[in-house]
């Protein structure tokens, strides 16, 4: 139970700071289309459009810098999971030729931080 307790908090913990980073993609100018998409590959955590590109989102919290930077944690798999999912969307929303990027928004404590186009598709 205490593992459940702990793993629905830490949900909670995530979906608040997706909506922080909505609004600061918000104020950034971006448009919010999507929080939490889900297929068969993965999740991404926010589809938002930024002028003429299709804006693929994840976000990463950390309290402190003890477990190491929030952005580190976007590694090559999550990076190759978000693609997959990513090319998914595309194809569902008949938008293969849509221009599109991958951001990372970074919360360390209270501090954000964008990372507009923070990694390329990583097919296969």
């Amino acid at each position: 139970m205490r593992h459940g307790g702990y793993r629905c908090s830490k949900r909670k913990t995530g979906a608040e700071y997706e909506q922080k980073a909505g609004a600061y993609l918000e104020e950034q100018g971006y448009e919010i289309l999507e929080y939490n998409y889900r297929c068969r590959t993965g999740e991404i955590d926010i589809v938002a459009r930024d002028g003429e590109y299709l804006v693929f989102c994840e976000v990463k919290y950390r309290a402190d810098a003890g477990c190491g930077r929030p952005e580190e944690a976007v590694d090559t798999r999550k990076q190759r999971r978000i693609s997959k999912c990513a090319l998914y969307y595309l194809m569902r929303h008949g938008l293969a030729d849509q221009a599109c990027r991958f951001d990372v928004v970074s919360f360390e404590g209270e501090a954000v931080t964008l990372y507009p186009n923070a990694f390329d598709y990583l097919g296969g």
